[in-house]
C-alpha cells in the first residue's frame, strides 16, 4: 500500500520498467533502458521531435509533440500508441481553427503540454504573439482543435494548467521571460475563472543558489495531485564554461495555496548523463513535459525531451520521490510565503 496517495485514477497498463538490480542512480528516478523511444527523423518533414506531451485516451494514448521541421520551425503534431512507447504520428501538424471553425495557426509552436480539466484537453505551447508567449488551445475529441485566445503578453513560456480547478477558478503556472533566451527566469501562478480572463498572479519560486538551477527554472510537467500537496517536476538550468545545462527537479507545492512551496529538493532527479541527452541538437538537456500514474500501485512514468533531438522516458515510485524531495528539501522564504507584494 502506498504511503503517498495518488488523486488521480487507476492507469494500470501504463508504460513501466522496474528498476535495473544494482544501478546507482543518486536519485528516486530511473531511465527506460530502450531510450529514446522517439528517434531522429520520425516523419517526413520533420527532423526532430522532442519536448512533447502524453495522456491517457479511450485505453490508449494520444500525444501532441514538438515537430521541428527540417526548414527549423516547430509545430505541434499529434500522435497515437497502444503502450505509450511505440508512436504512429499524423502527417501533418495540428490544423488549430477559431471559435467560429476559421483556421486560426500560430506562427510557429513549441514545448506543448497537455492537460484534462473536467472534460476537456487542453493544449498549452510557446506561440509567436509578437514574441514568444503562451498558445492555447481546447479539444474533447482530439479531432477537432479549438485555439483560444493567448491568455498573456509577451514574453512568456512554459505554461501548464493544473488537472483540475482550485476554488473554482482554472490555475495555470507560466515562466515570463524577455525577447531572448531568457538569463533568468521563475515561476509564476495565474488564475482565471473562464480562460480568458488572468489574474491573482503568485509568485511561486525562483532560481536557487544550487548548481543545477542556478540560472533559471520553468514548469515542466502538470502538477500531480497527491494527499501530500501538488508534485511538481520541472526543469531548472545552469551556465556552464560550455553552455546551458538542463536537468529535472521536484517540489511539493500547498494542495490550497500552490503558489505555497512545501517541500523543493535541494538536488537534480534527472541530470545529463546518457549519450542522447548529452549530445544532440542542443546538448546536456533533460527537459520534463509530461507524466503518466497510477493510483494503485503510486507508479510514475515521466515523459522528457533530450538534446532537444529525442523523446525519453523515466521512472519513479510515488513514496520514493516524494521522501526524496522532503528528505533533500530547502526552501527559501520566497518559496513559502503566499507569493504576493
Amino acid at each position: 500500500m502506498p504511503k503517498y496517495q495518488l488523486l488521480c485514477p487507476d492507469l494500470s497498463q501504463m508504460p513501466w520498467q522496474d528498476k535495473p538490480a544494482g544501478e546507482v542512480t543518486n536519485s528516486p528516478l530511473w531511465r527506460y533502458s530502450e531510450n529514446p523511444i522517439i528517434d531522429r527523423n520520425p516523419i517526413p518533414g520533420v527532423a526532430r521531435i522532442f519536448n512533447s506531451a502524453v495522456m491517457p485516451y479511450e485505453g490508449a494514448y494520444v500525444g501532441v509533440f514538438r515537430g521541428e521541421q527540417t526548414n527549423g520551425v516547430s509545430f505541434i503534431y499529434f500522435g497515437r500508441s497502444q503502450d505509450g512507447i511505440h508512436w504512429d504520428f499524423e502527417k501533418d501538424k495540428i490544423q488549430f481553427v477559431d471559435e467560429k471553425g476559421e483556421p486560426f495557426m500560430p506562427g510557429y509552436a513549441y514545448d506543448p503540454r497537455l492537460v484534462k480539466v473536467e472534460d476537456t484537453y487542453y493544449i498549452m505551447w510557446c506561440t509567436d504573439f509578437y514574441g514568444a508567449a503562451i498558445g492555447l488551445a481546447k479539444t474533447k475529441d482530439f479531432k477537432t482543435f479549438t485555439r483560444l485566445e493567448n491568455p498573456f503578453l509577451p514574453f512568456n513560456r512554459n505554461a501548464v494548467l493544473f488537472p483540475r480547478k482550485i476554488n473554482g477558478n482554472f490555475v495555470l503556472l507560466s515562466r515570463p521571460s524577455d525577447s531572448g533566451h531568457t538569463p533568468f527566469g521563475d515561476i509564476f501562478l495565474s488564475e482565471s475563472p473562464d480562460l480568458t480572463y488572468w489574474g491573482r498572479h503568485r509568485h511561486v519560486m525562483g532560481r536557487s543558489w544550487e548548481w543545477w538551477e542556478s540560472l533559471k527554472i520553468g514548469g515542466g510537467a502538470a502538477p500531480i495531485e497527491t494527499s501530500e500537496g501538488w508534485l511538481l517536476f520541472y526543469h531548472g538550468v545552469s551556465g556552464t564554461c560550455n553552455g546551458y545545462v538542463y536537468s529535472i527537479g521536484g517540489a511539493i507545492l500547498d494542495i490550497d495555496n500552490p503558489s505555497k512551496v512545501k517541500y523543493r529538493c535541494d538536488s537534480w532527479l534527472l541530470t545529463p548523463e546518457k549519450w542522447y541527452e548529452e549530445r544532440g541538437f542542443v546538448g546536456n538537456v533533460c527537459f520534463p513535459c509530461a507524466t503518466l500514474q497510477d493510483n494503485k500501485t503510486g507508479r510514475i512514468a515521466i515523459y522528457y525531451g533530450a538534446a532537444d533531438s529525442y523523446v525519453s522516458l523515466a521512472f519513479g515510485y510515488t513514496d520514493e520521490i516524494i521522501d526524496y524531495i522532503k528528505e533533500h528539501s530547502n526552501v527559501s522564504p520566497s518559496d513559502t510565503e503566499i507569493g504576493i507584494k
